[in-house]
């Protein structure tokens, strides 16, 4: 990403420049996966050395950044408060439309966003099924084993992809499982062409997932709907899939109305 495509540090009406820099920096940090050198942060935000070690100097004193053995920077513990707040404000905004998939598929709504190299669940309506799926919120899985993963992973760039998959790993929880980033990048190659993810008993036997990415949200964000495959077999995606898309579109339309 070029820094003139960066939104944090495009100039707005109005807005004080050195806290969007700053935003800028934390951005491109957040893309790199969490950590990034001086050098990777200069040429993706294109702004003076001096201001660069100026704002990074302040984040590494308020404890939002943090600096590396290697001199390199990741998000700090600073962030953490802040970032389980707004999970679970996008949770919130979210958990009507959850609702109402499970009132109508009968089957276990999610939603989840990126944090760091993972995914984590930050909201579940359950089934009210006997045999169902239930994920804790707050529970971080690797993104290429996931449906909510692989929709997020689909709509980054080739090599920040590369970047998760290399820094998280690629374990293989079941026999269906990606192993390879090769793989990974054919699996998202077919998420962008039918617009939703599937997860084919990838991160638990038995288990089958339709998940779908919120467009245009301020964080990277999908919601999912599982259950056993005996239940979300063929005949559930064909209802599932439209009301998946109509669910990510309010609950994008809803976050858009509220910036």
């Amino acid at each position: 990403m070029s820094s003139k495509d960066t939104p944090a540090i495009r100039q707005s009406k109005g807005g004080v420049q050195s806290v969007e820099r700053a935003f800028g920096l934390l951005e491109c940090i957040a893309n790199s996966a969490g950590s990034a050198t001086l050098s990777h942060i200069a040429a993706d935000v294109n702004l003076p050395l001096p201001t660069i070690h100026r704002l990074l100097n302040t984040l590494v004193n308020l404890g939002v950044v943090r600096q590396l053995p290697d001199r390199g920077y990741a998000l700090g513990p600073g962030l953490v408060r802040l970032g389980d707040i707004a999970g679970s404000q996008l949770g919130a905004v979210a958990r009507p439309y959850l609702r109402e998939l499970v009132a109508e598929l009968g089957e276990s709504a999610n939603v989840a966003t990126m944090d760091g190299d993972m995914v984590v669940y930050v909201d579940q309506v359950a089934s009210e099924r006997q045999m169902r799926m239930f994920t804790e919120v707050g529970r971080r899985a690797h993104m290429h084993a996931t449906g909510v993963g692989k929709a997020i992973l689909a709509g980054l760039e080739p090599e920040q992809v590369r970047h998760i998959a290399t820094t998280a790993g690629m374990p293989t929880p079941t026999e269906f499982s990606i192993g390879t980033i090769g793989e990974l990048e054919a699996e998202l190659g077919r998420i962008r062409e039918r617009g939703y993810a599937i997860d084919e008993q990838e991160q638990e036997l038995g288990v089958r997932c339709f998940a779908m990415a919120i467009p245009d949200s301020p964080a990277p964000l999908a919601i999912s709907v599982s259950g056993p495959i005996s239940r979300v077999d063929q005949s559930f995606a064909d209802r599932a899939v439209p009301l998946l898309k109509d669910a990510a579109a309010r609950i994008s339309a809803e976050m858009q109305s509220g910036r």
